[in-house]
Parts: structure tokens; C-alpha cells; sequence
């Protein structure tokens, strides 16, 4: 049973990333104009690679692949941006801020997800499994 649930919170929480990954590398627009008014350099070369990073990093947790090691990297990406992007949320307008005030939120909580992902292993149903590179916590 636990690793049914295991492959259930792995598609919920790779959805997200597979989705935004591939919205950023079909239109970096709105992500490059973020990242310039964060005050970093190369800001479509960054999106580009926010994009990417996005997408390969949700399908590997879709499949269950090298999920510890994407498990960390994603709960970095998502302090880095909530902290990067979102957490000054008292510079704009009213909504503006309650939005990035829940985005930090969302971030910090996704970061324990992806935590607990990597503590625990892809599960019985996926690459990993398959590769003998998973062991049951």
C-alpha cells in the first residue's frame, strides 16, 4: 500500500514542475522579466535553464528516477525561488503581495515535500526500483 501512495505523491508533485517547466521553455517572457527584476544577470539564458531544470526534474520524479538526488534539488529550487522572488512581498500592490506571500508559503512547503521524497525513495513502482537503486526506509 505505502508504495502505491509513494507513486500517488509522486505524479502530484511532478505535475507542477512538468507543467511550468514546459511553459517557460515555450514562452521565458514572463520568468525572464522576474529574474531581471530580481537583479540577475542573463535572465532569458536563466529562464531557459529554470525551464529545463523544471521539466527534467518533474519527470524524474513522474518515473521515479534518481528521485533522492531530484528530491533535493527541487526542495532547493523551491527555498531559493520562494526566497529569490517572492519573499520581499511587501513591494507591490495589496494582491500583488498576498499573492507572493502564498507563493512562499507554497515554496517552503513544497521544500518538505521534496524532503521527505528524498528521504524516502522513489518507492517499488519506478526506475529506481527497477535499477536496484532503491532500498524500502
Amino acid at each position: 500500500m505505502s508504495n502505491a501512495i509513494i507513486l500517488i505523491a509522486r505524479i502530484l508533485l511532478s505535475f507542477m514542475f512538468i507543467l511550468s517547466g514546459f511553459m517557460k521553455l515555450t514562452d521565458p517572457a514572463g520568468t525572464a522579466g522576474m529574474i531581471a527584476g530580481a537583479g540577475l544577470p542573463a535572465a532569458s539564458l536563466l529562464a531557459y535553464a529554470a525551464g529545463l531544470f523544471e521539466l527534467l526534474a518533474g519527470l524524474a520524479v513522474l518515473t521515479g528516477f534518481q528521485v533522492r538526488i531530484a528530491g533535493w534539488l527541487l526542495a532547493a529550487f523551491c527555498v531559493f525561488t520562494g526566497v529569490a522572488f517572492h519573499l520581499p512581498y511587501a513591494s507591490g500592490t495589496e494582491l500583488v503581495n498576498i499573492l507572493n506571500q502564498i507563493m512562499v508559503m507554497k515554496n517552503i512547503t513544497l521544500a518538505g515535500a521534496y524532503i521527505l521524497l528524498a528521504t524516502v525513495g522513489a518507492g517499488a513502482y519506478s526506475i529506481d526500483a527497477r535499477r536496484g537503486a532503491y532500498v524500502a526506509a
